[in-house]
């Protein structure tokens, strides 16, 4: 069992401030640290010895001034197509492509980022969440209500930092060959209006785009059901090729990921009897289309 901190539970620990609760991180949630740092330093050395200005290199590779300053300093995960258009404009004979997969790793907490690569590289997910829309569902607008309401206070830089990593995870939805994906909610997630009526409204409505996907089930554990097998929390089953299976879980500012065989096949076992007391995918499609014309 590994522990780690949260990354899409968006509670916060109980416990009292510690290092960095001034600012509302943890010293490991630092996105200017370690890979970022060294490749903004290797980012300008590059560009001075280019003779080019943050102005000039920016038109080059279609980034404003200012964003080439956030990556050089380390504040900002460049896109993977800002680190090849910069290898080439720099001529840096790949040494900036060379670091593209630390650095796509840096966009996420520490705690999170060995559970991000098995996801990529996942054939199948098994979410069950009981509070929040899991991350890999979240609009927007969803994201941002959620991680402002984070105690300690979250700064905009670290906002902006997780919505972009949350929104990068979205692209396992487009993914080929497509994994299989399931998640089952409880119905009191669909009926928080975190953020507001109009923020809940476009979160079902994505709800129900995605849900249509063939290899997207969505289904709702209602309210009214006296047997739920998910009384004991949220988590997440994943698997890669071959079948090898991990475990992801998440509460209070803590994170486990298990990689024992028995307790791995208990919690995909458990998951599905969670899914067969839950609404069916085409039940709980009608299920939100109600919620929608309700609001």
């Amino acid at each position: 069992m590994v522990t780690r901190g949260d990354e899409d539970a968006d509670m916060g620990a109980c416990s009292g401030p510690g290092p960095g609760a001034e600012s509302g991180k943890r010293p490991e949630d630092e996105p200017g640290s370690g890979v970022m740092i060294a490749f903004g330093q290797q980012l300008k050395l590059l560009r001075l010895r280019a003779g080019l200005d943050r102005t000039e290199f920016g038109k080059r590779v279609g980034y404003a001034a200012q964003s080439i300053a956030s990556f050089e300093q380390g504040r900002r995960i460049p896109q993977p197509e800002f680190i090849d258009k910069a290898d080439v404009v720099l001529d840096a004979g790949g040494l900036l492509t060379a670091l593209k997969k630390e650095v796509e790793r840096a966009q996420y907490p520490p705690f999170f980022r060995d559970a991000a690569q098995l996801e990529k590289k996942a054939v199948e997910l098994c979410v069950y969440d009981s509070h929040i829309v899991n991350g890999l569902l979240q609009t927007e607008k969803y994201m941002r209500a959620v991680l402002a309401m984070r105690r300690p206070l979250l700064d905009e830089e670290t906002i902006e930092l997780r919505v972009a990593a949350r929104l990068a995870r979205q692209e396992i939805f487009s993914r080929w060959p497509a994994p299989l994906l399931s998640f089952v909610m409880e119905e009191s997630v669909l009926r928080r209006p975190l953020g507001g009526r109009d923020v809940l409204r476009g979160q079902l409505e994505q709800l129900l785009l995605l849900g249509r996907n063939r290899n997207v089930e969505i289904q709702v554990m209602p309210l009214d059901r006296e047997d739920n097998a998910g009384v004991d929390g949220p988590y997440t089953v994943i698997t890669r090729k071959g079948g090898e299976q991990f475990v992801y879980m998440e509460v209070q500012g803590r994170s486990n990921l298990l990689t024992d065989r028995d307790e791995t096949r208990l919690a995909a076992a458990r998951y599905g009897i969670i899914r067969s007391q839950a609404l069916t995918p085409r039940e709980t499609l009608g299920f939100i289309e109600k919620l929608l014309g309700d609001l």
